[in-house]
């Protein structure tokens, strides 16, 4: 298979060329076999051989989160017997969405890892650990194992935790590249210098990493990877992506961003007001997938705040390029006249090595304003932990939250709920 699809060096008009051919065809399918979008075109008004560019989209309404919630079922363009899988979404705001896959969905989902993966250095014949869940309705974990074996790896299916068994599995099967949550890379390295594994000579050259970011807004390293860095030196991939999109953007080996696979997906970056943001600005990103037969979504708003980088890439890619999520717009706090998302808060307590784990709670005080308390457990002996957390908070965000110390028994059964694919470390109880 070209794991290098043609369409990702061809200049900006024939990607946008591509692009809408792709899109008329959509509209087709969707005013054929969408009950929800039929309904949409209809009160709306919407003839759809109005729409023949990119910028026409600008005359459909966007679609949200809650109409996928509300109108689940009318959704699906296919009849259930043509379902193959039932993934759903990670409820991270939310009910979570039921999201159908037909063979052909399974088909694009191995293609668009493969691509990922192709993307991050990954070759046929490379050995894959993957440190994700598989099962409980996953997307992402299945969108991997199908992706690797469409490319040509071997896949070591070792799932999420236990460091003891991965170690155990590296040294067995000699994998190269690993696919984990990063902090978890802090808990196998831990692990590996309390046991005396020699893990810096292991065979692992890289790991791509899921679920969290890695970089800060200019694509150098954050402070996670930056103390995985500093024990392991093994090369870090971001990618980001969701079950809505089931499309990735993955970064190549200059790491200047996640690359966009134009023939799986057109992406918007909106402002508040629904326009198209300014070059240079971030927005909500807002996607319309492309070659999905379940589930195609039109204008769907992700709840992503991003920045879009469009300056060709060193790689001879010319597709544009994602930068790390800034936030989600339902998880924006306003704090005491600053405006805040919770990655700016993770970096901050990932500086603290003598913190063993952390929740964020968001609430509303007895005025309706927002409270930020961060529980934390640390094994610091110092009196002086908490003013120096304030601090270091009233340093770089410019705001000083409540902290609670909490027993780690405690707090580590909140933050890793064997229920929750990630590690629960914002809570929103506004």
């Amino acid at each position: 298979m070209e794991l290098y699809p043609s369409i990702e060096k061809s200049s900006t008009q024939e990607i946008k060329k591509l692009q809408e051919n792709k899109l008329r065809e959509l509209l087709v399918y969707l005013e054929d076999n969408s009950p929800f979008y039929q309904k949409l075109f209809k009160e709306n008004n919407i003839n759809i051989a109005d729409i023949q560019t990119l910028e026409d989209l600008q005359k459909i309404p966007t679609t949200v989160k809650n109409d996928l919630q509300q109108h689940n079922h009318d959704f699906f363009c296919i009849t259930p017997d043509k379902i193959v899988d039932y993934s759903t979404t990670s409820g991270t705001l939310g009910d979570p969405v039921t999201f159908g896959l037909s063979d052909k969905d399974l088909d694009r989902l191995a293609y668009n890892e493969a691509i990922s993966f192709a993307c991050a250095g990954i070759q046929k014949g490379d050995v894959v650990q993957m440190i994700t869940t598989i099962d409980k309705r996953f997307m992402a974990g299945l969108a991997y194992f199908l992706g690797l074996r469409k490319m040509g790896a071997s896949v070591v299916r070792m799932g999420p935790g236990i460091p003891e068994l991965q170690w155990d599995s590296i040294f067995r099967y000699k994998p190269k590249y690993l696919i984990t949550v990063p902090s978890f890379l802090l808990k196998m390295i831990d692990y590996a210098e309390k046991h005396g594994i020699e893990y810096k000579d292991s065979s692992v050259y890289g790991a791509v990493c899921i679920g969290e970011s890695i970089k800060n807004q200019d694509f150098t390293d954050n402070i996670l990877s930056q103390k995985i860095k500093e024990k392991w030196d093994i090369k870090l991939f971001s990618t980001y992506a969701s079950t809505e999109m089931s499309t990735a953007f993955t970064e190549c080996e200059f790491q200047q961003g996640g690359h966009h696979h134009p023939e799986l997906i057109i992406t918007e970056i909106l402002d508040d007001e629904g326009n198209a943001v300014q070059e240079g600005e971030s927005g909500e990103l807002t996607i319309t997938t492309l070659g999905v037969e379940a589930i195609p979504l039109l204008r769907f708003k992700t709840g992503d705040i991003v920045k879009a980088h469009y300056e060709p890439c060193e790689c001879g890619r010319n597709t544009m390029r994602l930068g790390p999520v800034i936030g989600r717009k339902q998880q924006m706090i306003k704090y005491k006249g600053t405006t805040l998302y919770p990655p700016a808060m993770n970096d901050i307590l990932n500086d603290f090595n003598n913190i063993q784990c952390y929740q964020i709670v968001i609430r509303l005080n007895e005025i309706g304003l927002d409270e930020i308390v961060i529980k934390v457990s640390t094994d610091s002996k110092s009196e002086n932990f908490v003013s120096e957390v304030r601090d270091h908070f009233r340093a770089k965000l410019r705001v000083s939250p409540k902290i609670e110390i909490v027993n780690f028994d405690i707090l580590s059964k909140l933050v890793y709920n064997p229920n929750s694919r990630k590690p629960i470390t914002f809570i929103d109880l506004r």
